[in-house]
């Protein structure tokens, strides 16, 4: 075969420009490694679920690239059948940026844990929320640092007994979305890997989003933290223990929606929806709104053996605004720049300014 003909088959299989219509299942996007999780591990629904939420994106395989940095969740470039890279610990959004800038055109998605981002990589963590880069990040969080063996992470709560903590941690952790929205992020979210329905939503949701998506994902690890989110992954305690939340809607929560947060000025109450309240005294979630956001980002209390919280966990978006990217912001700079530019090289080459040699 003449090199001609085999360069244009490599650029109509691969590069062409003109992409067609492509019709995806999940399966598509599953790659032929073997997933090498502990069995049981919360990573498997979420990629389930990621894996079945691509093809509803409307983005050609070639464009869509997964990110990650170390930790067990770090595998899961290999386990998607896109572009992708397992990089640095805690650099993946710095890599993230990189790549966004030069090649825009892309989908990119970020992939990383609680000790990747929260520790070794906080400050490229919030860089990346305060820049608003118009990526996904996915913020896998099982409060416990799982391939090194069961250390506490960033997220831990107060007390907990590690291989690092013998004697309870005295660290207090970080909030991920009260972090995130000090950052001035974008769209900042949580969701569960026990949830799958809810959590394909919020994935849809923030790749919708035009800007850094934080979301937030609580995952059981079953080795090294067993159950540390079971008060709301439980189907018996889940109902009086979360609250979804839907912009324009109350709050409203209980087994039989018989409860809702009211606001006494800026202070949440949980009221019983029994006569003396009723869903028009509730508070109406308002995506946009920062003061709120911030208040639901603080419904954050740390469950002792099972005991009931006086506030239900939020899910869902708590926060979405619209504000020009880091991307846009750089590629508009640039082609001002280069618009700017009056000089060519043979005029810079004959120029006035030499050096004389002796």
């Amino acid at each position: 075969m003449p090199l001609e003909t085999k360069i244009d088959d490599f650029i109509n299989s691969n590069g062409n420009t003109e992409e067609e219509a492509v019709s995806y299942s999940s399966k598509d996007f599953s790659s032929d490694q073997d997933v090498r999780w502990c069995p049981g591990c919360g990573d498997y629904t979420i990629l389930k679920q990621i894996q079945n939420v691509m093809p509803d994106l409307g983005v050609p395989k070639k464009d869509i690239v997964f990110i990650s940095g170390i930790g067990c969740a770090a595998r899961f470039p290999y386990y998607m059948d896109t572009f992708g890279m397992h990089s640095i610990h805690g650099r993946a959004p710095a890599i993230a940026t990189g790549l966004k800038v030069s090649r825009p055109e892309l989908s990119v998605w970020i992939i990383t844990g609680d000790g990747d981002s929260l520790s070794i990589g906080a400050n490229h963590f919030v860089q990346l929320l305060r820049r608003n880069v118009n990526v996904n990040l996915m913020l896998f969080n099982n409060q416990i640092y799982g391939l090194t063996k069961g250390q506490y992470s960033p997220t831990a709560p107060e007390g907990t007994i590690s291989k690092s903590t013998p004697f309870g941690s005295i660290d207090h952790p970080f909030n991920p979305l009260s972090l995130s929205l000090g950052a001035d992020g974008t769209f900042v979210a949580r969701a569960m890997d026990r949830d799958p329905r809810h959590l394909k939503k919020m994935l849809n949701r923030a790749h919708e989003h035009q800007g850094a998506s934080m979301l937030e994902i609580y995952q059981n690890c079953i080795v090294f933290n067993d159950g540390a989110f079971e008060l709301f992954t439980d189907k018996k305690s889940r109902p009086r223990e979360t609250i979804y939340l839907e912009d324009g809607e109350p709050l409203v929560f209980g087994k039989d929606k018989d409860k809702g947060v009211r606001l006494d000025g800026l202070i949440p109450q949980v009221v019983e929806l029994n006569g003396e309240y009723s869903k028009d005294d509730l508070w109406i979630h308002d995506e946009t709104d920062t003061t709120k956001a911030n208040l639901l980002s603080r419904f954050f209390e740390h469950p002792q053996n099972g005991e009931h919280l006086k506030f239900p966990r939020p899910f869902g978006v708590l926060y979405a605004v619209d504000r020009p990217t880091y991307d846009e912001g750089v590629l508009a700079q640039n082609e001002y720049a280069i618009s700017k530019r009056e000089a060519n090289l043979d005029t810079l080459l004959a120029g006035p300014e030499t050096w004389d040699v002796k």
